[in-house]
């Protein structure tokens, strides 16, 4: 049997809102699921499917809880095998990074094909070859650890449904009989992405299946399965309030002898409690009566501190529109009472009123997501414009997508290819060539 814990996006050294808590709450997240699913249930390996480090560029506080979370894990004598998400691969010109400063020193496997003439030609690991070569960090694009054989991929982005057939044949080319084959992809897939950028099609994903038993996903932090084959555990931590509402957490898989799989997903580590609360100002005519209408809010619904567990960062959001100017708000007023009333850690309160003669995404449901909400606002805008109106969601698709892959600190070559892909139509980009990776 072959036993292993598969999980994503932990983002260390994450901020969230400039509370010095942030970084330790992702520790604490990744290191308790680590100790119930990987030590305590003694598996054979971990995957890491991307995103480990939140950021590129890493303080020295998140390498000390990346050695002490890794170290834990060799000592157990558990296999860490990972690869790059986008927050966390090399720039281009560099073949140094963090994450390769840790499999240099022993704590973790990265697997990535190299590519030879636009081909993907994997390689075992190997901690000696190339060992002449100071900047070859990356040694292997599969490993084996007992029955299982395990292939790494890179971050491809709005590549992803270029790269699977140079995937697949790769795999192809290096199965093993009897091996239980799995492939670590760090990419949104189609009908379950949250972000803008182009997602693996499902057609896509599909040709992996004739060469592989187990797909490991990374990359959207809310978890689904397809097919009892792919899987994306979601991220370990919420990284942004607008995925509080979303299942995230682990796969604790177990593997029998022909192969069938059975993957459980884990929710139940320590974790900070995130609310997002919403409140309707319209026909309010005065401060005080918003202030009123906020606390009401936060007396009925608010969750409260617990003893012993972490307590809770709360949204409470203005909606709707105002009838007095914005800088006559109560706000230190609705943050300091509300912070007595619930013992949160934070309480962020955000003003999305608007005047009505500049109105936008009024119809949106009060509890949509950060995405969709900041989508229909640009929707809007754009959609003022005649000129642009017929395309409004492609215009909105480049500016969020252009930002969030800004925010990650995307090369600006491939932003402005993914800003040049959505700006023009289909029929006139060109089609990705052998060296797009």
């Amino acid at each position: 049997m072959v036993k292993f814990l598969h999980i994503s996006d932990v983002h260390l050294g994450c901020t969230r809102y400039q509370l010095p808590e942030s970084p330790r709450d992702f520790f604490d997240a990744w290191i308790d699921v680590l100790q119930k699913y990987a030590v305590a249930e003694k598996v054979d390996f971990v995957l890491m499917c991307g995103d480990f480090f939140h950021k590129r560029t890493v303080p020295p506080e998140t390498m000390d809880y990346a050695f002490a979370g890794l170290s834990l894990l060799k000592d157990a004598g558990i296999p860490v095998v990972t690869i790059e998400g986008n927050h966390d691969q090399k720039h281009s010109d560099n073949p140094f990074s963090w994450l390769r400063s840790l499999e240099k020193w022993r704590l973790l496997h990265i697997l990535e094909p190299d590519v030879e003439n636009g081909n993907f030609v994997y390689r075992p690991w190997d901690y000696d070859r190339d060992e002449s070569v100071s900047d070859k960090y990356v040694r292997g694009g599969y490993i084996d650890i007992g029955r299982a054989r395990i292939f790494g991929s890179a971050w491809y982005g709005a590549q992803a449904n270029w790269s699977i057939p140079r995937l697949t044949q790769g795999i192809k080319e290096n199965r093993r009989d009897g091996a239980f084959h799995i492939l670590m992809l760090h990419t949104d897939v189609e009908g379950h992405q949250t972000h803008p950028i182009p997602a693996l099609s499902i057609a896509a994903l599909s040709e992996l299946k004739s060469v592989t038993e187990y797909v490991g996903l990374g990359h959207t932090h809310m978890h689904f399965e397809i097919d009892n084959w792919a899987f994306n555990p979601g991220s370990i931590e919420v990284t942004n309030i607008a995925e509080a509402r979303e299942t995230r957490g682990a796969f604790l898989v177990e593997v029998g002898e022909n192969n069938e799989v059975s993957a459980r997903h884990i929710t139940d580590y320590r974790q900070r409690p995130f609310q997002r609360l919403s409140v309707q100002v319209t026909g309010i005519d005065d401060p005080k009566g918003v202030t009123e209408a906020a606390l009401n809010e936060i007396k009925t619904r608010a969750r409260v501190a617990e003893q012993g567990e972490p307590a809770p960062i709360i949204e409470i959001n203005l909606r709707g529109q105002l009838g007095f100017p914005n800088s006559e708000l109560e706000t230190a007023k609705i943050r300091e009472e509300a912070k007595k009333l619930t013992e949160a850690l934070h309480i962020r309160l955000k003003n999305n009123t608007v005047p009505a003669d500049y109105a936008v995404a009024v119809d949106v449901d009060e509890d949509a997501g950060r995405e969709r909400l900041e989508r229909r606002v640009i929707e809007d805008l754009v959609g003022r414009d005649s000129r642009f109106k017929t395309r409004a969601a492609d215009l909105s698709d480049a500016v969020i997508g252009a930002k969030r892959m800004a925010l990650s600190d995307e090369e600006p070559e491939k932003i402005a290819e993914f800003i040049a892909q959505k700006s023009v139509p289909s029929s006139e980009f060109p089609v990705p060539g052998s060296n797009a990776v």
